[in-house]
This record gives C-alpha cells, structure tokens and sequence, in this order.
C-alpha cells in the first residue's frame, strides 16, 4: 500500500512539475514577464550574466535545496530533489524541441493570466503531497511552517523580491506588472490548494437512516453522527445523519440514492477545511464520528 501511494505521489509531482515548467517556458520567459519565482530571477540574471536560462536555473535551485534539507525535512528536501531536477530537464526539452522566438499568444496580458494559472495550479499539486517545485517555493515553504501564513501568501512574500528584480533588465512597466502578478499568483495557489481541501458536509433525514448509514460507513468508509431531530409541523420523531465526504464520495452517496430510490431530505454544505481524524477511515478509527 506504501509504494502505491508513493507511485501515486510521484507521478503528480511529475504532472506539476509539467504544469511549472509549461508556464515559465511558454508564457514567462518569451513574454519577459518576471513574476515572483525562481525562473524569474533566472531571466534577470541571464540578461546580466549571459548564461542560459536552465543552467543559472539548476544552480539556484541547488542552494535552496540544501536551505530545505536544513528546515524542512527529509521528506521534503528529497521530494524536492526530484523536481528540482524535473524543471531544467523540462526547460531543456522544450529549448531543444520546441523552441520559441516569442510569445505564444503574443500578447504580455494573455500571457501573464495564463502563466498564473498554470503555475498556480502546478504549485497547489507539489504543495499537496508536500513537495514544491524548488527555488523560491522552499523559502515559502519556510515562511509557511514557521509563521502559519497560508502557503499562497508565502509563495506571495518570497516572490516579491523577485519581482522587484526586474527593474535591473525592464522598465517601470514591467516591474509593476510582475508584482501585480506576483499578488495573484499567491491568490491562484491558495484558491487551487483549497480546491483539493474542499468537502460536502451532508445532513441526511430519512425513514431509511439505517440504510444510508451502512452505505457510508461500509462503503464509504466514512464516519456518521447521528441526532434526534423533532419535526416542528406535527412534531415526530426522525434520526438525522451527518457525514463528512470528499466530493467524489458525496457524488457516489447521491448517486446510490438515486439507484435505490430510498427517500431523503438532504442538505449539503462545503467545508473548505477539516482538522482531526477524517482521513482516518472510519473502520480503523476509534471515533465513529468525524
């Protein structure tokens, strides 16, 4: 069961890391727009120095590696290694295979939305199986365990001196824009990282309760809280359940009581956050409630 998670692991590392490296390559560098990161400094100093923008890349990277050996763990740090690694390797294919003389939408705007989006939803990926795409994304990682910021804010902060880089190569223009999207893409990170999060809180009254709460907690594996509830109309006596679902088992709970056609009254609400043992499947746990 180890292996397959870290397989699973593993393999969206990779497909974050693919996400990353589309935005610096396609978007960031052609468009010379230098948001708040790792690649972007790269850009600057690669204007100053006349190195290629994945050598100057790795060797950044690597001193920010060690930096999270130091305060982040193992776990982390090797994580790390591997996407550290990724990133030049992407850089290098796709300037070897697909190069580009400009941008692909060909306009600086386009391109700063797509590249946000992209490197949000790359970053949101590594920061859920707790990896980052290295470089800068270390330091928010460091500002994010020892200040409780949310990780958007810190990817935020670390990449505002970033940013303020590109006044060394661009003009006022370009630096104001950079720090523009430097504030949205920590926004797009924590928008992505609480999309993964996100649960459906279901409240379940029905004749059937017994029913719906073997199917939870024998299929779904999820704990069930049960409550008297007294109808106000004529005052009866029903059992209302409570669960807490991810949003493909709450689409499986809907689903089955569509199948069986057992009668519910049902009220769902999201819950962007759950801090306890709801992971823990309810089989396995001694608290048979959330």
């Amino acid at each position: 069961m180890k292996a397959k998670f870290n397989l699973k692991e593993f393999l969206i590392i990779t497909i974050g890391m693919l996400f990353v490296s589309s935005a610096v390559y396609f978007f960031m560098i052609p468009s010379g727009i230098i948001v708040g990161s790792i690649s972007g400094l790269s850009i600057v100093l690669s204007e100053l120095l006349s190195l290629s923008v994945s050598s100057i890349t790795f060797l950044l990277n690597a001193l920010l590696l060690g930096i999270g050996f130091l305060f982040l763990g193992k776990e982390f740090g090797t994580k790390t290694v591997y996407t550290s690694l990724l990133l030049p390797v992407y850089l290098w294919i796709f300037e070897n295979f697909l190069p580009l003389q400009n941008s692909l939408t060909g306009n600086n705007v386009y391109d700063l939305v797509t590249y946000i989006l992209l490197i949000g939803f790359g970053q949101a990926l590594l920061f859920n199986v707790n990896a980052s795409s290295g470089g800068l994304d270390i330091v928010a990682k460091i500002i994010h365990k020892y200040t409780r910021a949310d990780i958007g804010k810190a990817v935020m902060f670390a990449g505002f001196f970033t940013a303020a880089s590109s006044i060394l190569v661009y003009d006022i223009g370009t630096l104001i824009v950079s720090l523009l999207g430097t504030y949205a893409n920590g926004l797009a990170v924590d928008y992505f990282i609480d999309g993964f999060h996100r649960k459906k809180r279901i409240c379940i009254i029905s004749e059937e309760h017994e029913k719906i709460q073997s199917y939870i907690m024998n299929d779904l594996k999820r704990g069930v809280t049960l409550y008297q509830a007294i109808g106000g109309y004529n005052l009866n006596q029903h059992m209302e359940l409570v669960s807490i679902l991810s949003i493909n088992e709450y689409k499986q709970l809907i689903a089955w009581l569509n199948e069986t056609q057992i009668q519910a009254f049902i009220t769902v609400y999201t819950v962007n956050e759950v801090i306890g043992t709801w992971n823990v499947k309810a089989r396995k746990s001694k608290y048979r409630f959330h």
